[in-house]
């Protein structure tokens, strides 16, 4: 079970080196609304990509899928998801859901142009996810790990992989089939707070099916094309070979990797 790699650029140059790399998925962020409100203190990647990124980058990838992250529900959500439909996203995603008719309306607009991807980062979208995942139209579900904590009042968003927050989401995803990934995970053999080792290990202890690829991993906007296509290349085949090691190992060494991992997270908390 490889993890499906998401990237998240705008460039089209940058785009195609991802695909050559190996990305899986290029991830196109129009997210803006309400943003700066949520994260303004934090330091966190803000994006305002446009549809007409999404044409350039549609353009230059012929492998890799086109992920597009719009806004959340809103007065201009239908003109916007046609766009984005129009420009070529093979899957839409709606942040910031807190509700169940928000998701209804989305599966709406979308309709058959693209398959859907709800990005589950609220509390209040965890509280009413029993309804939500009886509903027809959902393709995929990603669990935002840093909203997520951030609307929890938690000090650590990685936390939630202890804290049973994840294991109850997964739980309720896997009685109704639905494919779903989680948080960004960085490199291999990189000294993290929490390595990309222990979070991959809690991608496989959860069934997890696809991550992105953070910011840590790899800055583009750091470094030419030809550079960032080289680290790229060789972090993604990294990342692969530690896949492969773990992927054949037992419930009992994800369970202690689980157990190592609740321990440096407990240290981080009591650091921040």
């Amino acid at each position: 079970m490889a993890l499906e790699y998401f990237y998240i650029t705008n460039s089209p140059e940058y785009a195609k080196a991802c695909e050559r790399a190996g990305v899986d998925r290029i991830f196109v962020d129009m997210e803006y609304i309400g943003k700066d409100e949520r994260q303004g203190g934090l330091d966190t990647v803000k994006n305002h990509h446009t549809v007409e990124d999404v044409k350039n980058v549609r353009a230059a990838i012929s492998k890799s899928k086109l992920l597009v992250r719009v806004n959340p529900i809103h007065d201009g959500s239908k003109e916007e998801i046609k766009s984005v439909i129009t420009a070529g996203a093979d899957y839409i995603m709606l942040p910031m859901w807190k509700s169940v008719d928000e998701v209804k309306e989305f599966i709406r607009l979308v309709g058959k142009g693209a398959k859907t991807v709800l990005l589950l980062e609220t509390d209040e979208a965890r509280m009413c996810l029993d309804e939500v995942i009886k509903l027809d139209g959902i393709d995929e579900i990603y669990i935002g790990l840093n909203d997520l904590h951030l609307s929890q009042h938690k000090k650590f968003m990685f936390e939630l992989y202890t804290d049973g927050t994840v294991d109850e989401i997964v739980s309720k995803l896997k009685s109704k089939n639905i494919k779903f990934g989680i948080g960004g995970v960085g490199k291999v053999n990189c000294d993290n707070l929490l390595s990309a080792e222990n979070i991959l290990c809690e991608h496989y202890r959860l069934g997890s099916s696809m991550v992105i690829l953070a910011r840590a991993f790899c800055d583009w906007t750091r470094y030419s094309v030809a550079e960032f296509e080289n680290i790229m290349t060789k972090g993604i085949a990294e990342n692969r070979e530690y896949e492969n090691y773990i992927e054949d190992q037992s419930i009992d060494y994800f369970n202690e990797k689980h157990k190592q991992t609740e321990k440096i997270i407990e240290t981080i908390k009591a650091n921040k």
